[in-house]
């Protein structure tokens, strides 16, 4: 399957830390930049995609992946798990190029896979992973939230919160500070285990879930080679 993933950087300053966005994938290599901690494919799902997820969402109450999965192995692995819905297919063979590609940028044989069919926040408070790197996306939905870094004061993470709201704790000014993904999009956020990137990992968290709304994310996480 091995897409490509050919260096053509276009990189967006947010501070002296960098964000990366494109639409094509090649803009997942500029995650390799000592500056950027988020890098960003823009891409638009097929009507049709999105139209079998909604009816999967809407026919199955639960649903929860988690798996070690290869190139080779997650499109058959994923299917078995997402049939009978028209949606198997072709979400299927979706997440199992991104799998490719994941493990091609990271030069890894395998990748830690989670699809979760969601109905709250699963972190709702900002946060920083202390992991090298986590790709996420969302295929229906409110997409992943994340913080520009000119004007965040990292101290009020976590306990430096004090128990306060993210709106209340003074780790942004304003809310129009927010940046959100989009649905389809493709996002690698790096974290405090980058090397490197200890103290500077991206700051995101979980979307609000509106009332009798649910999502569906994919997130990738690195797997070292046995």
């Amino acid at each position: 399957m091995n897409a490509s993933l050919a260096v053509t950087p276009h990189s967006c300053s947010v501070g002296r830390i960098l964000a990366s966005v494109g639409t094509e994938p090649s803009i997942l290599t500029d995650i390799y930049q000592p500056e950027n901690n988020i890098a960003v494919w823009q891409r638009t799902l097929s009507a049709e995609l999105k139209l079998g997820i909604q009816e999967m969402l809407r026919a199955r109450d639960s649903l929860t992946v988690v798996k070690t999965v290869t190139p080779d192995n997650a499109a058959v692995l994923l299917r078995s798990q997402l049939e009978p819905f028209c949606c198997a297919d072709a979400l299927s063979q979706d997440i199992a190029l991104i799998v490719d590609m994941f493990c091609c940028l990271f030069d890894m044989e395998a990748a830690g896979l989670r699809l979760t069919i969601l109905d709250r926040p699963m972190c709702p408070k900002f946060h920083v992973d202390q992991i090298p790197c986590r790709l996420v996306t969302t295929y229906v939905g409110e997409a992943t939230e994340w913080l520009k870094n000119d004007s965040v004061d990292r101290s009020k993470l976590g306990a430096g919160s004090l128990g306060q709201p993210d709106h209340l704790s003074g780790l942004f000014q304003s809310s129009s500070e927010i940046q959100q993904l989009g649905i389809g999009d493709v996002a690698l956020l790096k974290g405090g285990g980058w090397e490197g990137n200890e103290h500077r990992g991206v700051i995101h968290r979980s979307p609000e879930v509106a009332p009798n709304e649910r999502r569906l994310l994919l997130t990738l996480d690195m797997v070292p080679r046995q």
